[in-house]
């Protein structure tokens, strides 16, 4: 019996329900706190490893890209279908519906992964794509190929979030079963728009966020970064206690997309800006002994829209006060210098083990939460420290740790 030729499966959207198949991929271990913020959206999540698969409307689709604090990116699977053969694969891709994520001549970029599949050659495929788009389009697109992407998450093109970008696909083959995918973010989600200032070794906004959401700051205490260096999580922190949208300050691909509804994406970005308070209700402080972090901090809030929720000192960290009242109850929150290269952990120590006698001078009652890459360091606090949550920042791996200060204790580092 003859074998029936494949057929290609449209994921782009249900024709009955009018919803997409949506995947908010994140970085390693945050998928859990992703799914919590999409089912604040109203959706159901999905979580994995890679990320938060999701089924919502354009609306969904809108609403995730402006309100996600702790995705890298949205992507709407377009289609999926298997293919062995390239003659399979020409005549699969050219029945994608290309035209309702990029217009005619439109600039169209590729990432591409094979594993454990007959056709392995990614350029070569990608090469196929571009003349499918080409066919069904009836006008030549751009290829841009500016760089490469190692992850659906985290690998990006540098560019500019706040202006338009070649629309990028993400072509995934696995034991010969083709899954197309576009994004529509654009830029990577941590790129808010507002950090243009970077002080030495920044956090990425998405991790700053992850932070104070997997440590239980809600916006409701005093909060207190003193080691903020270019302020992201003060400034994140502001931006969560105000209930601003992450993503108004700057722009996504999906608004390209051919078939989207201008009316209806304004229409959510205006809901999101209605829904922002006009002042932070809790103390957020910021500081840093780098009098040019500072400035880059201040500058960097300002873009925000959150300078005036947030108090930036330049002073160093043993003159950290938390509380001034130890009956007040607040959070400090901060990303501490590692010590990951040889000989560094040693000069660290003695910050370490000095936090640590700060905190339970100033701060009793207070909770801290702080990522590490160094146990070592980590003792050095003397505190009850928990794990939150294991992830990587800059490649390095990290975990959120987090600790009650003890109230009324004796200061065993001050021996």
């Amino acid at each position: 019996m003859p074998r029936r030729p494949p057929r290609a499966h449209s994921a782009t959207r249900n024709s009955a329900t009018g919803s997409f198949d949506g995947y908010a991929a994140a970085a390693p271990g945050l998928a859990s706190l992703v799914a919590i913020e999409l089912r604040a959206l109203g959706v159901t999540p999905r979580a994995d490893v890679g990320g938060v698969s999701f089924n919502g409307s354009m609306e969904t689709i809108a609403q995730a890209n402006l309100w996600l604090r702790t995705a890298s990116r949205v992507i709407v699977r377009v289609a999926s279908f298997r293919a062995q053969a390239f003659h399979e694969l020409e005549r699969l891709a050219r029945a994608v519906p290309w035209e309702r994520f990029v217009a005619a001549g439109g600039t169209v970029r590729f990432r591409v992964t094979s594993k454990k599949s007959r056709l392995y050659h990614t350029d070569a495929i990608a090469q196929r794509f571009a003349e499918a788009i080409e066919h069904r389009l009836g006008k030549a697109s751009a290829i841009d190929t500016t760089g490469t992407e190692a992850g659906e998450g985290e690998g990006d093109v540098e560019g500019d979030e706040t202006t338009p970008r070649a629309q990028l696909f993400v072509i995934r083959v696995v034991h010969d079963q083709f899954t197309v995918s576009a994004d529509s973010s654009g830029a990577l989600l941590h790129r808010r728009g507002y950090r243009k200032a970077i002080a030495k070794a920044p956090l990425r906004e998405t991790l700053a966020a992850a932070m104070l959401m997997a440590s239980d700051w809600t916006g409701s205490v005093p909060l207190v970064d003193p080691l903020c260096g270019s302020g992201t999580i003060p400034i994140e922190a502001a931006l969560l206690a105000r209930r601003m949208a992450p993503g108004l300050r700057r722009t996504f691909a999906f608004l390209q997309w051919p078939d989207v509804d201008a009316a209806l994406c304004a229409r959510v970005r205006a809901d999101a800006t209605g829904k922002a308070l006009p002042r932070a209700l809790v103390q957020i402080r910021g500081s840093d002994r780098d009098a040019g972090a500072i400035e880059s901090a201040r500058a960097n809030a300002e873009r925000a829209g959150v300078l005036r929720d947030i108090e930036f000192t330049v002073a160093p960290l043993s003159t950290l006060d938390g509380t001034g009242n130890s009956e007040r109850i607040g959070y400090v929150v901060t990303n501490p210098p590692y010590g990951v290269r040889v000989g560094q952990a040693a000069k660290l120590r003695d910050l370490y083990a000095r936090f640590g006698q700060v905190l339970r001078i100033s701060s009793p009652r207070w909770r801290l939460a702080i990522l590490s890459a160094n146990p070592r360091l980590d003792a050095e606090l003397r505190l009850p420290l928990k794990e939150r949550l294991k992830t990587q920042n800059g490649g390095i791996p990290v975990r959120l740790l987090t600790a009650d200060v003890p109230a009324g204790s004796n200061d065993p580092a001050g021996e």
